[in-house]
């Protein structure tokens, strides 16, 4: 372990980097389906028409996540234009969202589910034939006693042999992503060069969650930022919107808002 510790160093020495620097990744990812629900819609699904932070963190974190380290999004490239689909699911309409719910049903024994009488048929405005390119950084966390690099160098040679803990997807489950790096999603046949020409220049998407803020005993803090594509690039700010921003707009009401949660 220190050997490999000390030769990470030597590396991090003859490339000019910084053993604390946060270091960039990318990572190139493509798949036939895509939904990245709108926080305003609250019954049928209906996408962004790109990819969201929140989803490309997950996706990075499905192919190398250590505790210490994380990911920032800076950036998501769209490297074809936004095509649409729909189509209709069968899902349940109840789910159990609270703690208090979940003990209840587990003290009563002879409770019984029906998922068929729960079932119902729900719409979803999906995106099809879509690729990505994501642009995020490494950072380290408190718990972080290697220099990064060892991080980057890891996670660069997960994404060159295709590996992950779990199948990335977009948005949904069973919506699956084939990931690699740079270059990749053209070499697989998923990218042309003419892909981009319907891509505007400008598109407002409107509010989008930055990222979800982890509290003690359960609770969540949500934070947000006005989202646009320039050139089918979503650029990702470095702070979300104050919480007096996201007040009494759509799709704040949504979700628990920084102010909503003590």
């Amino acid at each position: 372990m220190e050997g490999e510790v000390c030769m990470t160093r030597e590396q991090t020495r003859r490339r000019g980097e910084r053993a604390d620097r946060p270091l960039h990744v990318e990572v190139e990812a493509w798949g036939p389906l895509a939904c990245f629900t709108r926080p305003e819609l609250k019954v049928e699904r209906v996408s962004y028409p790109t990819m969201t932070p929140s989803a490309a963190r997950g996706l990075l974190e499905a192919i190398f996540w250590k505790p210490e380290m994380t990911y920032r999004v800076e950036r998501i490239e769209q490297l074809k234009a936004v095509r649409w689909t729909r189509f209709r699911r069968n899902e349940v309409n109840n789910s159990i969202i609270t703690k208090n719910a979940y003990e209840s049903l587990r003290a009563n024994n002879g409770y019984r589910y029906d998922v068929a009488e729960d079932r119902g048929q729900r719409v979803t405005v999906a995106l099809s034939d879509v690729a990505y390119r994501i642009h995020a950084t490494i950072r380290a966390t408190d718990r972080c006693t290697a220099p990064l690099p060892k991080y980057r160098d890891q996670f660069d040679r997960r994404l060159t042999r295709g590996a992950c803990y779990a199948q990335p997807h977009f948005g949904c489950r069973e919506f699956a992503a084939f990931f690699g790096p740079r270059g990749s999603a053209e070499e697989a046949g998923a990218v042309t060069p003419a892909d981009q020409a319907g891509i505007p220049p400008i598109d407002e998407l409107g509010l989008m969650l930055h990222h979800i803020e982890y509290l003690p005993k359960g609770k969540e803090r949500y934070h947000w930022f006005r989202a646009s594509l320039e050139h089918g690039v979503l650029h990702v700010p470095n702070r979300p919107l104050a919480p007096a921003q996201v007040s009494g707009m759509p799709g704040a009401e949504g979700r628990a808002s920084a102010e909503e949660v003590a």
